[in-house]
C-alpha cells in the first residue's frame, strides 16, 4: 500500500522522477499493481474489495497506489507551504473528509448528531492523550542506556567491567569439524529445536548451501520455506530478517562479505539496532546476521576483503562476535541465535576450511562477552580475534624463542566486550598490543588501547599499542595485501619493541 500524496518531503514528484507511475512498477517484479483514488472513499472501498478478494483467492500480492494530496508540510503542523496556492486550493476541493461527511448524511447512513458526537469523542481522545503526555515525567538521564540491549550490563560503560562466567570445560562428546561444519551444525541444532529459526540469503539453498557451503544440506532437510535463497539484494535480506524477527521469528540472515554491509547499513543500525531502544523494549529484533570477512586471503580485491567490525561496533544496539576456531564458531553462533538482541557473527574466510577441531556435539553455547586466555604469559599481552589469533599465537611462539613471554587473549565477543579479562591480563604483564585485520585507523584497537591506558595508567611498563592494516583498500596484489595486513612477523616486531623500549 502506497499513499501517494504527490510529494517527497519538500519536492513534488514530477521534479524528482521521470516516471511517476508507481503502481506500474509492480509488473517488473512479477505481480499486479493498481491505482485507486484515495480521495473517493466509496470508489476506494470498491477497488480494495476487488484487490482483497484477488489476494485471498491465492493469486499473489498486489501493489496499491492510493492517490491523494498532502495538505500539510513534511514535518510539523500547518499548510503545505511548498505547494502552489492554486494547486493546494484545488486539492482542498478534492479532500475526502467533508465530502464523505455530506455523503453519509445524504444517504441516511448517519445523522448530523451522530457524526458530531464521533468528532467530539475523537477530539476528546486526542486532548486526553496530550494532557497525559504533558503530565508524564520526563525520562531521567539515569535511563540513558536502558533498553540499548535486553541486559544493561552488555552496554560498555567507563569503569564498569562485569565479570561474566565462561563456558567451562568442553563436554565429553565431541566430533572433529571444520569451521564450516561447526557453523552448519549450530544452525541445524537451532532449526531442529525451534521452528521459528530460518535462514535467508544469496545462494543459501542446496546444492551449494551458500558460497562457502555453510548451509549445505539444510534446505534438503528443512525445506525451502526455512532455507530461502534471496535476490542479490542486501536490503531485501536484512529488511525481511528485521520484519520477521519483530513478528516473533528467529531469522539467520547471511550477507556474503562485510564489504557489502554498506548496502544495508541503514536497516542494520537505524532499524534492527534501535528497535528495542525506540520502543522501550515493547518490540525487539532477535535476529542473527552471518557475514564473511577477508584480508590476508589473497586476491579477493578491494570490495571483498575488508573487515568492517568498526562500523557495527559504533552502532549501539548490535552485538558482534568474531570466532577464531570451529569450537567458538559453533558456541558463539548458537548463543547469537538464542539471543534476544540483533547479533552479527563475522567469519574469517581463511579459517572456514583450514582448521579442524574437536567440537562439542549437541546444543553447545559460549556466553557472549567472555574472552579466553589462549596462552599464559608474563611480559606482554597480545589481544586479538578472528584469523589474526593464529598470527598472534605464532608470534608468541617466536617471541618465546627470544625469552619474551606473551599472554594471548582471544576476545571472541567484540560487543559485549570482556574488559575485565583484558585488564586483569595487562595488570600482570604491564604491556598490551591489540591486533586486528581491519584498518588500524579508528579501529577497535584504538578503543581498547585507550581504555587500557586510562584504567591502568601508572601500572603500565609501556603505553598500550595497536596494530592493524594500513590505511588503504585491500589490494588485489598479493605482495601488497600480505604486507598491509598484520602477519606474525609484524606482531613479533611490535611486541619486541614494547618489551625492550
Amino acid at each position: 500500500m502506497c499513499q501517494n500524496n504527490q510529494w517527497g518531503e519538500y519536492t513534488p514528484i514530477p521534479d524528482y522522477t521521470a516516471s511517476p507511475n508507481f503502481h506500474g512498477r509492480a509488473e517488473a517484479l512479477g505481480f499486479r499493481g493498481v491505482q485507486l483514488d484515495g480521495n473517493d472513499p466509496a470508489a476506494f472501498y470498491a477497488g480494495m474489495k476487488d484487490v482483497i478478494d484477488y489476494v485471498r483467492a491465492g493469486n499473489g500480492p498486489v501493489f496499491v497506489e492510493a492517490q491523494t494530496y498532502r495538505m500539510g508540510p513534511h514535518a510539523g503542523v500547518g499548510e503545505n507551504y511548498n505547494a502552489d496556492k492554486e494547486v493546494l486550493a484545488a486539492a482542498k476541493e478534492r479532500a475526502p473528509l467533508e465530502k464523505t461527511r455530506a455523503l453519509l448524511i445524504e444517504a441516511g447512513i448517519s445523522t448530523e448528531e451522530e457524526l458530531s458526537a464521533l468528532e467530539a469523542a475523537a477530539a476528546a481522545e486526542v486532548e486526553d492523550a496530550i494532557t497525559r503526555a504533558l503530565a508524564s515525567p520526563v525520562t531521567p538521564a539515569t535511563e540513558t542506556v536502558t533498553d540499548v540491549f535486553a541486559d544493561v550490563d552488555c552496554v560498555p560503560q567507563r569503569g564498569k567491567y562485569p565479570v561474566r562466567t565462561d563456558e567451562g570445560a568442553l563436554p565429553a562428546e565431541t566430533k572433529s569439524m571444520s569451521m564450516v561444519e561447526a557453523i552448519r551444525d549450530a544452525q541445524h541444532i537451532a532449526m531442529t529445536a525451534n521452528p521459528e529459526v530460518f535462514i535467508l540469503g544469496e545462494d543459501v539453498g542446496d546444492p551449494q548451501g551458500g558460497v562457502f557451503g555453510t548451509n549445505k544440506g539444510l534446505q534438503t532437510e528443512f525445506g525451502k520455506n526455512r532455507v530461502r535463497p534471496t535476490p542479490i539484494a542486501e536490503q531485501a535480506i536484512i529488511g525481511a530478517a528485521i520484519g520477521s524477527s519483530i513478528a516473533g521469528m528467529n531469522p539467520i540472515a547471511e550477507i556474503m562479505f562485510t564489504d557489502f554491509f554498506g548496502v544495508c547499513m541503514d536497516q542494520v543500525y537505524n532499524h534492527a539496532a534501535k528497535q528495542r531502544y525506540m520502543s522501550g523494549s515493547t518490540t525487539h529484533a532477535p535476529m542473527t546476521i552471518r557475514v564473511q570477512a577477508g584480508g590476508g586471503m589473497g586476491g579477493f580485491g578491494a570490495q571483498h576483503s575488508q573487515s568492517m567490525e568498526a562500523w557495527l561496533l559504533h552502532s549501539p544496539g548490535i552485538k558482534v562476535v568474531y570466532p577464531s576456531n570451529p569450537i567458538d564458531a559453533k558456541g558463539l553462533l548458537a548463543s547469537c541465535i538464542a539471543d534476544p538482541d540483533p547479533c552479527v557473527m563475522i567469519e574469517s574466510m581463511m579459517l572456514l576450511f583450514t582448521q579442524k577441531a574437536d567440537v562439542p556435539t549437541g546444543d553447545y553455547r559460549i556466553p557472549l562477552g567472555v574472552a579466553k586466555v589462549k596462552r599464559e604469559g608474563t611480559d606482554v599481552t597480545l589481544i586479538s580475534y578472528g584469523w589474526e589469533m593464529l598470527n598472534c599465537m605464532a608470534a608468541a611462539e617466536e617471541l618465546a624463542k627470544e625469552g619474551i613471554s606473551a599472554e594471548v587473549i582471544d576476545l571472541r565477543s567484540l560487543m559485549p566486550i570482556d574488559y575485565h579479562r583484558v585488564l586483569e591480563s595487562v595488570k600482570k604483564t604491564g604491556r598490551a598490543l591489540v591486533v586486528h585485520a581491519a584498518v588500524e585507523f579508528c579501529g577497535l584497537g584504538s578503543e581498547i588501547c585507550a581504555t587500557i591506558n586510562e584504567e591502568l595508567w601508572g601500572q603500565l611498563k609501556a603505553p598500550a599499542s595497536r596494530l592493524g592494516a594500513e590505511y588503504a583498500p585491500i589490494a588485489y596484489s598479493q605482495a601488497i595485501e600480505f604486507s598491509q595486513v598484520p602477519g606474525a612477523a609484524h606482531i613479533v616486531a611490535r611486541a619486541r619493541g614494547l618489551v625492550k623500549s
